[in-house]
């Protein structure tokens, strides 16, 4: 099959490529290489991918329409699955208008560009972030989620409501799956792990905000891939539709579109989260101990049975056995 992907320079842009590609697919990356953290890492997943005959890449900003369409003209996908944006919780109160650019105008340019190529199916990357402060749990996709706390979860909420519209409009079959704290090898300089890693390997203090008593539902980067792949095989239509399941299907009544949870449903206390970093790395952190950070929830927690309902797979892989995985990754990658 042909798959346009956004993002294939960003961490998980770039194992959903090399697994297209390992598997006998073309993939067409797009991605605008911004400065948000390391481009030399970005270019790394980059060269990576480009050992591969089937892949392509375009360098451009989502806001950049006319790029988009070269990509796609490329491409002629079968697929098209959106995964870049600005990222980042913290970040979006330092520079909220970048996600404003990003998130809301480059996602709108890519549902559109969906509306006139008309691929078999639509994905889009959305959050646990959208699910805000919510103290019911675990988070299911029928939860009240329009209570966002930082303009990054009001973003990507923001988009999946644009993606419902044109769905309804315009019959594109648009899933939008919500990731939960994703790690793992390649994973992004501004995130807990590369930071714990990075610090503790140079005897440096670690951050760990909320007092070490916030709880996190972590998804491995090759869980999450699996899932967005079994996801891309169900379509949203009527002749999917769970009538007979466990568990509420969030397939619109007004057109094809669908939100999917991709987390295991299994939340990891922060300081369990830190343990077994420092028994990876075989020395003990020195823990600087702060106040939630604006923006930061007490924790997330994926019910799982929706995508467990379609696709007869949800998240496993543990803690023990993805960060050593990282730091394996971390330990070559920076010599």
């Amino acid at each position: 099959m042909r798959y346009l992907i956004t993002g294939t320079a960003g961490f998980i842009g770039f194992h959903l490529a090399r697994r297209l590609l390992d598997a006998g697919h073309f993939v067409v990356g797009f991605d605008g290489m911004t400065p948000y953290y390391d481009v030399a890492l970005k270019e790394a997943r980059h060269a990576a991918l480009a050992r591969s005959n089937g892949f392509k890449a375009v360098i451009g900003q989502l806001e950049d329409r006319a790029a988009l369409e070269q990509a796609a003209a490329l491409a002629k996908p079968d697929v098209i699955i959106h995964l870049a944006a600005q990222a980042g919780v913290r970040y979006s109160l330092d520079n909220p208008r970048s996600y404003v650019d990003s998130n809301l105008v480059g996602s709108f340019n890519i549902i559109d560009l969906a509306r006139h190529l008309q691929p078999k199916h639509l994905m889009l990357a959305s959050t646990s972030s959208v699910y805000g402060a919510n103290e019911k749990v675990p988070f299911a996709e029928s939860d009240k989620a329009d209570e966002p706390l930082t303009i990054y979860a009001a973003t990507k909420k923001a988009t999946e409501l644009m993606a419902h519209s044109y769905a309804h409009l315009f019959k594109v079959p648009t899933t939008a799956f919500r990731f939960f704290t994703v790690y793992g090898p390649w994973g992004r300089p501004d995130m807990a792990l590369f930071k714990f890693v990075r610090a503790i390997t140079a005897g440096e203090p670690i951050d760990i905000y909320g007092e070490g008593r916030m709880r996190r539902d972590f998804t491995y980067v090759d869980d999450l891939i699996e899932g967005i792949l079994r996801l891309s095989a169900v379509p949203p239509a009527e002749d999917n539709r769970l009538t007979d399941a466990p568990v509420a299907d969030t397939l619109s009544q007004q057109g094809p579109f669908r939100v999917v949870n991709i987390g295991g449903g299994q939340p990891v206390a922060l300081m369990r989260f830190v343990e077994i970093v420092e028994e990876t790395l075989g020395c003990k952190a020195i823990r600087n101990m702060l106040p939630m950070q604006k923006g930061d929830v007490p924790q997330t927690y994926a019910a799982p049975d929706l995508l467990l309902a379609l696709t007869g797979f949800k998240p496993d892989i543990p803690l023990e056995e993805g960060v050593p995985a990282f730091v394996d990754w971390y330990r070559s990658f920076y010599r």
